[in-house]
């Protein structure tokens, strides 16, 4: 057995140092598969070159502009970047100087897990990749190796391109030359007269044209070594025309064709009699070359009629370090004009824009000053200055103060070679200041206050507000607001006064004192608020009202003085037909009741007889109502509207019938219809009477109702309710054969508005409803039992409640099943009865659950007669 269990654990040694092995193979074998894929995707991932003019050449971004190479990346290249994350960012650039977004990719890409740990701790995986990339690096090849790090270069160039362009647009006159709207303008007029002064060369069409004694058409291009051949036999040949005007040419021209045209020139043989006309036909392209700090830079092709500011046009204008001040126009390697933009911007006048020749070289200079101005100017923005403009000049290049501004002092934050300062120019120094290139100008608004302004506000015929320097005092302020009005309380006068602390101060005076001269005069001050109070505001607004039995009832009528009954009768509208025209009553409270008496009167009542026009006793006449008096007037006591009840089915005369008198009953509603017909079925008539609720009485019978169904609910039968209706019809189990057999008796009920009397034709059939295996309607036969009907539907169902069956007969009536012992006692049918048999609601037992239940009660049984053995044993 021991030799058995040794060779068992040598073949498992074997086994686990084959695989250990096989293992230790298989780790180096994936590892340099992962490091040479990871290498050639790496020299795939090349950074690509930035695109043409996003700042290429100005050592921002610290790339070439091709292939993404590195050119001169300093050590500290990637201050600022998260330690540990791996992001190159371009030389010189902090993280926290980026804008917000781009810190917040750099962040989330070096919170990735790309092969670290939770803690940023480098995996080896990472330690491969960077030894890798590092010997990519040495190679001088300087290939970027993670994309991640071109994402973050091209975000940073977008974010530097969207601030200068920002920068770009605060400068005064960049948006006019890089307006996409209106660029197409600017173009020279091509459909002009020749000028004069035009330069001819080679390219241009000259149209030349002999006419009078002779004509000759000789339109042709001029040629690229300068000249303008004459054919048609002249003999004069090819005339050397570039560089020379128009009328230079032309003059030139002349002198050659006189010799064989004489008629061009005055002679011995009499006047001049034939002329040269030159004009120009298609014109040549030149090529003009924009250098320096402008928006685009390069050679264009041109028309030869265009001029430098069409040149500009196309260029874009200056950029952010191009000037506006000092634009060269270089020809043939001398400045021949310089032109100051401002003057065209500003002034609209165009000096020194001379038209273009092939090989012009326009040139942006460097700006000379930027001069930013802000605040309530017209143009908020950067302008150029000239060294030694003053404040008065940029403000006339910001288009002078706004209407709102405060024109008394300015500040200007100055550059010094330190630090900022702040330095203040007043009004008187605008025209010496002399601006300096970084400064910037503040020009505030004016304070939101009034220096000279007082208001008068309440029982005045002008309120508002008015001029301190033409109202000094508050009689003079009163005389402005055109006086006082009639219901002016003078009494007591405020004065709402806002002190130099700015602390609010109430003055009270006796205004009328002030009018009669005997008070002093107020003198007012600035901000000053008067308020006069009118006496209805220091009143209760008083109201009266008419309810009752009037055409227009109204409640909270303004009241007015010397108001009598009759007018407030006449503004209800007058008396209904139904009002108690001597029942009508003025409510009024009592203002001096005394509070220690427990029968103190508190309100006092007047009664009136009044006519119908509106007129009352010569007594009572002009009852004059005082405020908050409540005029009533009653209803009519034996005033009824006229009232129907219905009859319908088997009378002779059907229809609706008058109630004329409150005792009217069943049987004299009959007796109105004509009595009944001989199909009538007496026992079957019910009485339909429409039954209206208030919103309490409904909530509590619906709760009523509810509370009775859970009560009658059992695991047996469930009673099913219904959403009661504030009206609705109900029918009235009647006897009607007893009524008509006894009239007045006490099934005799009294009719009401509204009632149906329905008496329906004699009924011979009885239909059963409910849980029975047939639900059907059978024919009535005497004699026959509730069983019997059943058996006509079939008979009871499994689910059948047998016991809550119940009958509603034809008038309306309910009658249920009764129980006597073990034995069911069922109601009796009647011709037109429902027989409704309920259903069950609960699931009949299955054998095992009746074999189970049996089984549970007989264990239970054996356990207490266990038990009782156990007690008497115990109890001996």
């Amino acid at each position: 057995m021991q030799k058995i269990r040794n060779n068992h654990n040598f073949v498992l040694k074997y086994f686990y140092d084959i695989t250990a092995l096989f293992t230790r193979q298989l780790s180096t074998s994936l590892t340099i598969v992962s490091v040479v894929l990871f290498s050639l995707s790496a020299q795939a991932q090349v950074a690509p070159a930035p695109a043409a003019g996003t700042g290429a050449g100005s050592g921002a971004s610290g790339t070439s502009g091709a292939g993404g190479v590195r050119s001169g990346a300093s050590p500290g290249a990637t201050q600022g970047a998260p330690a540990g994350s791996g992001v190159a960012l371009p030389p010189g650039v902090n993280i926290n100087n980026l804008p917000a977004n781009i810190q917040q990719q750099i962040r989330q890409q070096a919170g990735q897990g790309n092969g670290r740990g939770a803690n940023g701790a480098t995996t080896p995986a990472d330690q491969s990749t960077s030894q890798n990339e590092r010997n990519i690096d040495s190679t001088g090849t300087g290939v970027e190796t993670n994309q991640k790090n071109t994402a973050v270069e091209s975000g940073y160039e977008a974010a530097r391109r969207q601030e200068q362009e920002e920068q770009r647009r605060k400068i005064f006159g960049y948006s006019l030359f890089n307006d996409p709207a209106i660029q197409a303008t600017f173009q020279p007029n091509v459909n002009m007269a020749t000028p004069r002064n035009y330069i001819v060369g080679p390219g241009d069409q000259l149209n030349i044209r002999l006419y009078g004694f002779s004509e000759f058409d000789f339109s042709q291009k001029v040629s690229p070594e300068g000249a303008v051949y004459f054919a048609n036999q002249t003999g004069i040949g090819p005339i050397y025309v570039t560089g020379l005007t128009v009328e230079q040419a032309k003059a030139r021209m002349v002198s050659r064709l006189a010799t064989k045209f004489v008629g061009l020139r005055n002679s011995s043989y009499g006047p001049a009699n034939t002329f040269l006309e030159v004009s120009l036909g298609t014109i040549r392209s030149i090529r003009v070359t924009v250098t320096g700090d402008a928006v685009r830079p390069g050679t264009y092709t041109m028309s030869s009629l265009s001029t430098v500011m069409n040149a500009i046009y196309q260029a874009g204008g200056p950029n952010e370090l191009g000037s506006f001040r000092r634009v060269q126009l270089i020809r043939n390697n001398k400045v021949v004009a310089t032109l100051d933009l401002y003057d065209y911007l500003l002034n609209g006048t165009q000096r020194n824009d001379f038209r273009l020749q092939d090989n012009d070289n326009i040139r942006f200079t460097t700006y000379l000053e930027h001069v930013e101005i802000t605040g309530t100017v017209k143009r908020n923005n950067i302008f150029e200055m000239i060294p030694g403009e003053t404040f008065d000049r940029l403000l006339f290049y910001a288009g002078d103060f706004a209407a709102n501004a405060y024109k008394g002092r300015v500040k200007v934050r100055r550059l010094t070679d330190r630090e900022l300062k702040v330095v203040d120019v007043t009004t008187s120094e605008f025209k010496t200041f002399v601006m300096q290139d970084g400064d910037l100008v503040t020009v505030e608004q004016l304070l939101d206050r009034f220096e000279n302004q007082v208001t008068i506000e309440g029982a005045v015929y002008r309120p508002g507000q008015y001029s301190l320097d033409q109202n000094k005092s508050l009689k003079q302020l009163i005389n402005s607001a055109e006086g006082l009005k009639g219901d002016a309380f003078q009494g007591r006068v405020n004065i709402i006064r806002t002190r130099e602390d700015l602390a609010i101060e109430n003055i009270t005076v006796n205004l009328g004192d002030i009018l009669a001269g005997t008070a002093p005069d107020l003198q007012l001050q600035r901000e000053d608020q008067i308020i006069i109070t009118s006496r209805f505001d220091l009143a209760e607004q008083a109201a009266i009202s008419v309810q009752g039995e009037v055409n227009l009832p109204i409640e909270g009528v303004p009241y007015m003085a010397n108001m009598t009954l009759e007018d407030a009768l006449l503004r209800a509208g007058g008396l209904k037909e139904s009002a108690a025209a001597s029942l009508v009553e003025v409510v009024r409270r009592k203002k001096d009741a005394d509070p220690r008496s427990s029968s103190a009167q508190i309100a006092e009542t007047f009664r009136f007889n009044v006519n119908r026009d509106l007129s009352i006793g010569a007594d009572q006449n002009r009852f004059v109502l005082e405020p908050f008096d409540q005029v009533i007037v009653r209803r009519s006591p034996n005033y009824r509207v006229q009232t129907y009840a219905n009859v319908e089915g088997e009378v002779i005369i059907p229809g609706a019938y008058p109630i004329r008198s409150k005792d009217q009953k069943i049987s004299d509603l009959v007796t109105l219809a004509g009595g009944l017909t001989p199909q009538a079925y007496v026992e079957g008539a019910t009485l339909i009477r429409r039954v209206q609720l208030s919103a309490d009485e409904l909530a509590r019978r619906q709760k009523s109702v509810e509370d009775l169904a859970e009560a009658t609910t059992t695991g047996k039968a469930v009673v099913e309710t219904e959403t009661l209706s504030p009206d609705q019809p109900e029918s009235i189990g009647i006897n009607l054969k007893k009524i008509l057999t006894q009239p007045g008796s006490s099934e005799d009920i009294l009719v009401q508005e509204g009632d149906i009397l329905r008496i329906p034709k004699l009924l011979e059939t009885v239909r059963v409803q409910g849980e029975v295996l047939l639900p059907t309607t059978v024919k009535f036969r005497t004699g026959q039992t509730f069983q019997d009907y059943i058996s006509q539907s079939g008979g009871f169902t499994s689910k059948s409640q047998r016991r809550k069956s119940f009958i509603v007969y034809a008038n309306g009536s309910v009658d249920r099943t009764r129980k006597f012992i073990f034995f069911n006692i069922y109601p009796r049918v009647e011709p037109g009865s429902e027989v409704i048999i309920p259903k069950k609601t609960s699931v009949p037992l299955t054998p095992q659950q009746i074999l189970s239940s049996t089984a549970g009660t007989i264990s239970s049984l054996l356990s207490v007669i266990g038990l009782v053995i156990a007690l008497s044993n115990v109890a001996r």
